[in-house]
């Protein structure tokens, strides 16, 4: 039950990964995730758990309202909760109202292709299901490991639409933000 309604959890599998519906016993290992200084290095301040438990009623709330949230992202060999990744509508600069793909992911699973596998899974799950034209994903310009993945998708960095963070400190070196787009004819190329 989320906000007084009955929501059916979703569940996007991909060859090995799987993005769902938050549940209640995802709290602590994605504190993990959210509290490892490596992971959160071109993401922003580590956070507690209680920041983490906030972060995940606030998915919960986002995919309540449009069907869609950055999901729990699961190993299906295990069912290990290793990070999420999905879409959000953007809030901040050139991508409020548009379709935003984000992805964060324990250490341990870098470098196995996890991220680009379950985004393309919900690139995928955005052009059969919603009517947006184009996928975006921003992060900060010095996030060379994400932004390798926007470029793996096939994303392009969309220059003029570069911006400042407005929740970032203006003296924090994560200010600058890249946005990157990729279209819904060439993702169907």
């Amino acid at each position: 039950m989320r906000h007084g309604c009955w929501v059916a959890e979703i569940r996007l599998e991909t060859e090995r990964l799987a993005m769902r519906s938050w549940r209640a016993e995802d709290i602590a290992p994605f504190h993990a995730v959210c509290s490892d200084p490596e992971v959160m290095a071109t993401l922003g301040p580590v956070m507690s758990r209680d920041e983490v438990a906030a972060l995940i009623t606030r998915m919960q709330g986002i995919e309540a309202e449009h069907g869609h949230c950055f999901w729990a992202l699961v190993r299906r060999e295990d069912e290990r909760l290793i990070g999420w990744c999905g879409v959000i509508r953007g809030s901040v600069g050139p991508i409020v109202g548009k379709a935003e793909f984000g992805w964060r992911i324990t250490r341990d699973a870098w470098g196995h292709g996890y991220v680009t596998e379950a985004a393309r899974g919900a690139i995928d799950w955005l052009f059969a299901n919603r009517d947006d034209q184009a996928a975006y994903a921003i992060t900060s310009t010095g996030n060379h490991r994400s932004r390798a993945v926007m470029e793996r998708l096939g994303m392009i960095h969309q220059v003029d639409e570069d911006f400042d963070h407005p929740r970032v400190a203006a003296d924090d070196p994560l200010l600058r933000h890249v946005t990157y787009r990729i279209n819904r004819r060439d993702w169907h190329r």
